[in-house]
């Protein structure tokens, strides 16, 4: 006995649509100004912590303030829609 899969010719992989390309592409530029960004912030800057001071990257310190921004937004957003 067959089974339905066995029986089906082997397809062709489809084309890739406009929209996919379009977003590789934005993806693609968005890790070329993201590195360029990141090569012109290696200045090391100093940080006030609430306990106390450092020095870092200025580039470590904008991605985690970004990251710190994104935790907060996804969960402030989870929160709201708990409410609706």
């Amino acid at each position: 006995m067959h089974s339905p899969e066995q029986e089906r010719p082997a397809q062709a992989p489809a084309a890739r649509t406009r929209r996919e390309r379009a977003r590789s592409a934005s993806l693609i530029g968005l890790v070329i100004v993201i590195t360029v960004f990141a090569v012109l912030n290696v200045d090391e800057v100093k940080v006030h912590w609430i306990v106390g001071s450092g020095h870092a990257p200025l580039i470590i310190v904008i991605v985690v303030s970004v990251l710190i921004g994104a935790v907060i937004s996804y969960y402030a957003d989870r929160r709201a829609g708990k409410r609706r």
